[in-house]
Parts: structure tokens; sequence; C-alpha cells
């Protein structure tokens, strides 16, 4: 790493960062300062500026839990138990991502067939899209119990109905970013198509999928993210043992600060993680068609 690229890109992220820790270490001592006085610290004010500090940053139940407590909490749970026990935040993340990776897979496939149609079809075109677009004003804590109730009763039950909401928030940002994508070829492209008398389906596969691609991958990037979220959504009212929402849920319940925060850190790692693999999915699929 030259000079030039740490001055630029390391420096700027790493001020920003520390920056945040040390905001997050000041709010936590302001937060926790009520409960530590009244709880923790001795009653008789014989107690200093850095006893002070030091409980506020280690409280056993805190507003708001430091960042170490965090981190302890997340290597405990890794380094101290086995991956098959509940007590792993492996396992939770495990189950999130399963649910969450095929609620993508089934709104990626139900996003590019309804772009299809809409984009080939008038009459779809005019008859889905506004539902397409009204679907999304439901809130989805709103949709999950139902769809939980009616898949439920069907004996339909773990990681499928998880799936179904997270193809509710995927699906959307595919169709709309896949429309936009098969109708880019300008003019002169398909007339020129058409002066090789090419059929709709040739048209489809020569000009209008590869030109849809620059759209549809930042399509799948929020579609990953989205899934991730309706997936933990889900967890929370079907009374889940396993995944980060129930861990979440579970935290709630008794008050447990520390592992709905190291539950939230799991969760936002993975998503990193997945819009990640997305990003280089992208990376490969547009160096490939560069060299074709």
């Amino acid at each position: 790493m030259n000079t030039e690229t740490f001055r630029q890109h390391v420096l700027p992220v790493s001020v920003i960062v520390l920056a945040a820790i040390l905001f997050w270490y000041c709010l936590t001592i302001g937060l926790n300062a009520p409960g530590a006085i009244a709880r923790v610290l001795p009653k008789n004010g014989h107690w200093g500026y850095g006893d002070f500090v030091l409980t506020t940053l280690n409280m056993a139940r805190p507003v708001l839990p430091a960042p170490h407590q965090i981190l302890l909490d997340i290597w405990h749970s890794l380094t101290q138990w086995s991956l098959s026990s509940p007590r792993n935040l492996l396992l939770h993340t495990w189950v999130t991502a399963s649910a969450a990776l095929t609620g993508f897979s089934m709104g990626v496939v139900l996003g590019l067939l309804l772009a299809v149609c809409i984009v080939h079809s008038q009459t779809l075109d005019k008859a889905l899209l506004p539902w397409i677009v009204a679907s999304q004003t439901v809130p989805v804590l709103a949709i999950a119990p139902i769809v939980l109730i009616i898949l439920g009763s069907l004996g339909i039950t773990g990681l499928l109905p998880k799936a179904v909401i997270a193809m509710y928030l995927c699906f959307f940002p595919v169709t709309v970013a896949m429309v936009q994508g098969l109708r880019s070829p300008q003019k002169l492209e398909m007339e020129l198509l058409h002066t090789y008398a090419t059929g709709k389906l040739d048209t489809f596969w020569l000009l209008r999928l590869p030109a849809s691609l620059p759209f549809l991958f930042p399509a799948f990037r929020v579609a990953i993210a989205s899934g991730l979220v309706g997936t933990m959504v889900a967890e929370l009212p079907t009374g889940a043992q396993a995944g980060l929402g129930a861990r979440l849920l579970t935290g709630s319940y008794y008050g447990n600060t520390i592992q709905i925060w190291s539950a939230l850190v799991m969760a936002s790692l993975l998503g990193l993680l997945l819009t990640a693999l997305v990003s280089l999915l992208e990376r490969i699929v547009m160096r490939t068609r560069r060299t074709v």
C-alpha cells in the first residue's frame, strides 16, 4: 500500500470509524449513567470519575452496551459453544442466511418473470405494474402474520414461510430494475435486429437481457438486503427457536441488551457478506460480458 492510497482511502475511513466508536462510548456513558448511579455505585458517594466511567462501560444489564461488551459476547458465543448449540451465533446466522437466500432466489425468479411479462405485453404492463407498486405499500410487519397463518393452515412451516416473506421484499426492486433494463435498448438497436428478421426470443437474448445487466445487479444488492430484513421480521411472530430474529426476540424478553446488539452486529455482518457476494458475481458477469 503506497502513501497516496493510505491518505486517500484508508485514513478517511479510519478517522470516521474511530469517531463513530468514540461517539458510541460517550453515548454509552451518558445512557448508562442513571442506572449505574442508582444500582451499582455505592450509595454513600465514595466513588470517583474513573469508577463511574468503568461502571457505565461494564454493566451487566446496560441500556446501551459498549462496543467491547458486544465483541466479547460474540467471541464467547463463537468460541465457547459448539456449532449446534443455540448459544452459538453462527447457528442463528446460518438459519437466517438460508431462509434469506431461499427467499432471494424465489424473489429473483418471480421478479424476472414479471418483468419479462410486463415488457412484452401492454395488457400485463397496465394490469400488473400498479399492483406490484401497491404491494410494497403494505408494511412487512402487517403482512408477515397473514402469510404465516395461511401457510401454517396448509401445514407449511419451517424455512419456507420465512422465505416467502423475504421473497415479498426481494421481487419488487428486481422487477422494477429489470423492466427498466429490458426497455433500455435504443430504437436504432431494435430496428437493426429487426432488419435481420430476429424474433422476440432472439431479441431478448441478444439485446434486451445484456442491456438489462447494469440495472439488474444494483437491484440484486437492494433485494438481498431487503430479504435479510424480511427474514428476521418473519422470525419474530413465528416463535422460531433459531435465527437472528429469534435471538433478538429472546434478548428482548429477558432484557439482555448485549444479546440483542450481538445479534444485530451479526445481522449487519451477514448483510455485508451477502452484498459482497452479489458484487463479486456482478464483477464476474460484467467482465465475462466484456470479453465475449
